[in-house]
C-alpha cells in the first residue's frame, strides 16, 4: 500500500551554463525517491531520458558528498553511484539542505541547479507531481552540450547559416527557444519508467 503523502517539497530546477537561464518549478511529494525526482525533472524539462543521470548530494548524516542515480560498470571506476531508487529525497533534502547537481548525458553534461525552496502541506484533491512554473524550452536531446546548443540556435535563427536548412529539419523544422508552458507538461509514473528502462 502506498504511503500517505504529508507533504510536498517545491523545488526549482535550473539548466547550468545558458543565459537567459532554462528553469521549472515542480512539486513533488515528500515520499519520493532519487529515482521519482529524475522522472519528475525529465518530464518537466523536457528531456527524453534517454541517457545515464547522477545527483551530487550532500548525505546530512554522513557529511559527506553522494552521487545517486543510475547505477552503472562504466563507472564503477571512477565513482560510485547509489541506485536512485534506493534513496528517499526527505532523507537529504531539508531546509537546511536545500541544494543538489543534477547531471543529465555523461556527454553532453547537461548540469542542473536542484534547490528546494519550500516545504508544503499537501494540497486537497492534488495529484502530484505538479509543474508550477518555468522559462524557456529544454534544448534538444543530443545537441552537443551548451556549446552544441548555441551552434544549434545560431544555425535555426539565421537563415543565410550553412547548416541552417540540415538544423532545421533535425527538429523537424521547427523550435522555438522561448517557448514553455507548464500546463503542457505530463508526467509519467516513474515506476512504469523505471520497469521498462532496467527489467
Amino acid at each position: 500500500m502506498p504511503k500517505k503523502i504529508e507533504q510536498v517539497y517545491q523545488f526549482k530546477i535550473t539548466l547550468k551554463g545558458i543565459r537567459p537561464p532554462i528553469w521549472r518549478r515542480i512539486l513533488v511529494p515528500n515520499n519520493y525517491t532519487f529515482w521519482d525526482l529524475h522522472v519528475a525533472i525529465q518530464d518537466a524539462m523536457g528531456w527524453l531520458d534517454s541517457h545515464l543521470h547522477m545527483f551530487e548530494i550532500l548525505n546530512p548524516r554522513k557529511a559527506a558528498l553522494e552521487n545517486i542515480g543510475t547505477p552503472t560498470d562504466n563507472l564503477d571506476d571512477f565513482l560510485r553511484v547509489i541506485p536512485g531508487w534506493k534513496r528517499k529525497i526527505s532523507s537529504y533534502f531539508s531546509p537546511k539542505h536545500q541544494k543538489a547537481r543534477y547531471i543529465y548525458d555523461f556527454g553532453d553534461d547537461w548540469e542542473h541547479d536542484v534547490r528546494l525552496e519550500k516545504v508544503l502541506p499537501r494540497g486537497k484533491g492534488v495529484t502530484y507531481p505538479v509543474c508550477l512554473a518555468g522559462k524557456r524550452a529544454c534544448p534538444p536531446e543530443d545537441c552537443g552540450g551548451i556549446w552544441g546548443y548555441q551552434d544549434f540556435l545560431e544555425a535555426i535563427l539565421n537563415p543565410l547559416h550553412e547548416e541552417h536548412k540540415e538544423t532545421l529539419e533535425w527538429v523537424d523544422g521547427k523550435f522555438d527557444a522561448e517557448a514553455f508552458d507548464p500546463n503542457e507538461v505530463y508526467f509519467e509514473d516513474p515506476d512504469e519508467r523505471r520497469i521498462m528502462a532496467f527489467e
